[in-house]
Protein backbone atom coordinates (compact mmCIF):
# COMPACT_ATOMS: atom_id res chain seq x y z
CA UNK A 1 0.00 0.00 0.00
CA UNK A 2 2.89 2.00 0.47
CA UNK A 3 4.19 1.75 -2.49
CA UNK A 4 0.52 2.91 -4.25
CA UNK A 5 0.66 5.57 -2.07
CA UNK A 6 2.79 8.47 -4.06
CA UNK A 7 0.80 11.35 -3.03
CA UNK A 8 1.40 10.67 0.76
CA UNK A 9 -1.65 10.68 1.72
CA UNK A 10 -1.95 8.02 4.10
CA UNK A 11 0.66 8.57 7.57
CA UNK A 12 1.19 4.70 8.23
CA UNK A 13 2.04 4.19 11.82
CA UNK A 14 3.28 0.71 13.22
CA UNK A 15 1.45 -0.33 16.29
CA UNK A 16 3.74 -2.54 17.91
CA UNK A 17 6.33 0.66 18.45
CA UNK A 18 3.39 3.14 18.95
CA UNK A 19 2.83 3.95 22.60
CA UNK A 20 0.62 6.37 22.33
CA UNK A 21 -0.96 7.50 25.50
CA UNK A 22 -3.63 9.67 23.29
CA UNK A 23 -4.89 6.86 21.18
CA UNK A 24 -8.27 5.81 21.83
CA UNK A 25 -7.75 2.64 20.96
CA UNK A 26 -6.33 -0.12 23.42
CA UNK A 27 -3.14 -1.62 22.17
CA UNK A 28 -3.96 -5.34 22.06
CA UNK A 29 -7.21 -4.31 19.71
CA UNK A 30 -5.06 -2.05 17.61
CA UNK A 31 -2.65 -5.36 17.40
CA UNK A 32 -5.29 -7.70 16.38
CA UNK A 33 -7.73 -5.42 13.59
CA UNK A 34 -6.52 -2.93 10.99
CA UNK A 35 -7.46 0.97 11.85
CA UNK A 36 -7.80 4.07 10.09
CA UNK A 37 -8.77 7.50 10.84
CA UNK A 38 -10.77 9.43 8.16
CA UNK A 39 -12.13 12.77 8.71
CA UNK A 40 -12.06 12.24 12.16
CA UNK A 41 -13.67 9.00 12.64
CA UNK A 42 -12.21 6.00 13.71
CA UNK A 43 -12.28 3.31 11.68
CA UNK A 44 -11.13 -0.65 11.91
CA UNK A 45 -11.57 -3.91 9.64
CA UNK A 46 -12.78 -3.39 6.30
CA UNK A 47 -14.27 0.59 6.90
CA UNK A 48 -10.34 0.93 7.73
CA UNK A 49 -9.15 -0.72 4.45
CA UNK A 50 -11.73 0.96 2.24
CA UNK A 51 -11.11 4.12 3.86
CA UNK A 52 -6.85 3.96 2.99
CA UNK A 53 -8.32 2.63 -0.25
CA UNK A 54 -10.20 5.74 -1.15
CA UNK A 55 -7.03 7.79 -0.38
CA UNK A 56 -5.46 5.86 -3.39
CA UNK A 57 -6.47 6.74 -6.74
CA UNK A 58 -5.86 3.21 -8.23
CA UNK A 59 -7.82 1.82 -5.50
CA UNK A 60 -10.89 4.43 -4.94
CA UNK A 61 -13.26 2.71 -6.88
CA UNK A 62 -13.05 -0.01 -4.63
CA UNK A 63 -13.07 2.45 -0.92
CA UNK A 64 -15.88 4.32 -2.75
CA UNK A 65 -18.26 1.08 -3.76
CA UNK A 66 -17.40 0.15 0.33
CA UNK A 67 -19.69 3.21 1.08
CA UNK A 68 -22.59 0.74 0.41
CA UNK A 69 -23.63 -0.80 3.68
CA UNK A 70 -24.03 -4.35 1.84
CA UNK A 71 -20.60 -4.11 0.40
CA UNK A 72 -19.23 -2.75 3.31
CA UNK A 73 -21.01 -5.96 5.18
CA UNK A 74 -19.39 -8.50 2.72
CA UNK A 75 -15.89 -6.95 2.98
CA UNK A 76 -16.28 -7.80 6.96
CA UNK A 77 -17.45 -10.70 7.07
CA UNK A 78 -14.09 -11.29 4.59
CA UNK A 79 -11.71 -9.40 6.51
CA UNK A 80 -13.36 -11.66 10.01
CA UNK A 81 -12.32 -14.77 7.89
CA UNK A 82 -9.06 -13.77 6.83
CA UNK A 83 -8.48 -12.95 10.61
CA UNK A 84 -9.04 -16.01 11.55
CA UNK A 85 -6.82 -17.50 9.06
CA UNK A 86 -4.18 -14.88 9.73
CA UNK A 87 -1.88 -17.15 12.46
CA UNK A 88 -1.75 -20.11 9.89
CA UNK A 89 -0.91 -17.73 7.02
CA UNK A 90 1.99 -16.29 9.38
CA UNK A 91 3.38 -19.65 10.45
CA UNK A 92 3.22 -20.74 6.47
CA UNK A 93 4.93 -17.79 5.84
CA UNK A 94 7.59 -18.29 8.74
CA UNK A 95 8.48 -21.75 7.63
CA UNK A 96 8.87 -21.05 3.96
CA UNK A 97 11.62 -18.65 4.68
CA UNK A 98 14.80 -19.08 3.52
CA UNK A 99 17.32 -19.49 6.80
CA UNK A 100 21.04 -17.92 6.40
Amino acid sequence: MRRLDRRGAICFIDAQAARDEACPVDRAELLARFHASEDGRLLSGAAAFAAMWRAIPLLRPLGLAARSPLILSILERGYRRFLRARPKLQRLFREKRPTA
